[in-house]
């Protein structure tokens, strides 16, 4: 199937306020899918509807075919869920809260004991596997939260915020964690955060949603050519000499709404792809066009412009 994740026109009202309004969501099977937005945007309200953790008021989720809201238990069993607080029973060691988690998924002692060696190793916390959670450091306790999604064998992974509270060096760890589950064991990975740096490394394709509803999807090159069709292309020039005559020239073509300069390139802000009449006007002036290709946005750029309009 095409996509693993569907929702269609899913809403969640509270109290008559929409929490989710209309969320149409797809995700690929083996993909990384960053989900981002502002707190009380929806996502984790969305999170729980797509695992069959509470009901929509309108609007379908399915999750590898399964109706999260008729079939909760088959969307359990192929799904592993990391919240943003992850809680273990801290009086218990690391070994002893992942067997904990075997057993409540009905996976045998036997094959159960030999999985949790092989996941604590996995995510680096082998020498750990006997020390008890309550002495974990918050990055520890994240890896472990990984750990205990791995363990039970889901075919897709939902992480909420999975590297809040962590120093740089955890960050990395999850993050390569993250990545390895996905293209070494083809998990499915849908990741809720709002460090869009960390999101623009790893994901395949986002979702930005603010005030429940979903704004843009897609490739992080496909969303930043959608906003250059909305009326803003940058042009990113390098050429041989840079005049004051050539800048002013540039600035009289129609279309062009601004221009930056940095040492023999510059960077000019206009309402279409206007690189023909650019580099014209560059060879008149007796200057050469060294370079000139479109400057491709960030997910940070392509954030705040979504984010405000939304």
């Amino acid at each position: 199937m095409e996509w693993i994740v569907e929702t269609n026109e899913l809403s969640k009202t509270y109290n008559g306020i929409k929490a989710v309004d209309q969320l149409n969501l797809r995700i690929k099977e083996g993909e990384i899918f960053g989900f981002l937005g502002p707190n009380g945007a929806g996502k984790t309200t969305a999170i729980l509807m797509i695992l069959g953790l509470t009901e929509p008021t309108s609007g379908k989720v399915e999750v590898y075919g399964y109706d999260a809201t008729r079939e909760p238990l088959k969307v359990k069993r192929v799904s592993g869920y990391l919240p943003e607080n992850v809680g273990f029973y801290e009086d218990l060691t690391a070994k002893e809260n992942l067997r904990y988690i075997t057993r409540l998924n009905g996976i045998p002692d036997k094959e159960a004991l030999l999985k949790i060696e092989e996941v604590l190793k996995e995510v680096g916390l082998s020498e750990a596997a006997d020390t008890e959670v309550g002495k974990f450091s918050k990055g520890m306790k994240q890896r472990l939260g990984m750990g205990a999604v791995v363990v039970k064998n889901p075919k897709i992974a939902i992480l909420d915020e999975p590297t809040a509270g962590i120093d740089p060096e955890g960050v990395e760890q999850i993050l390569k964690l993250i990545v390895k589950m996905s293209r070494e064991q083809n998990i499915t990975m849908l990741i809720s955060s709002h460090l869009l740096y960390q999101v623009q490394r790893i994901c395949d394709r986002v979702g930005i949603i603010t005030k429940g509803r979903m704004i843009a999807q897609g490739s992080i090159d496909e969303i930043g050519k959608e906003i250059m069709k909305k009326g803003e292309t940058l042009l990113e020039v390098q050429v041989s000499k840079v005049t004051p005559a050539l800048l002013n020239s540039i600035k009289e073509i129609e279309g062009v709404k601004d221009i930056e300069k940095s040492d023999n390139r510059f960077l000019v802000k206009c309402d279409r792809d206007l690189r023909e009449k650019i580099s014209r006007t560059i060879v008149e002036s007796g200057s050469f066009p060294l370079q000139m290709r479109t400057q491709d946005y960030t997910l940070e750029e392509i954030y705040i412009k979504y984010f405000r309009e939304g």
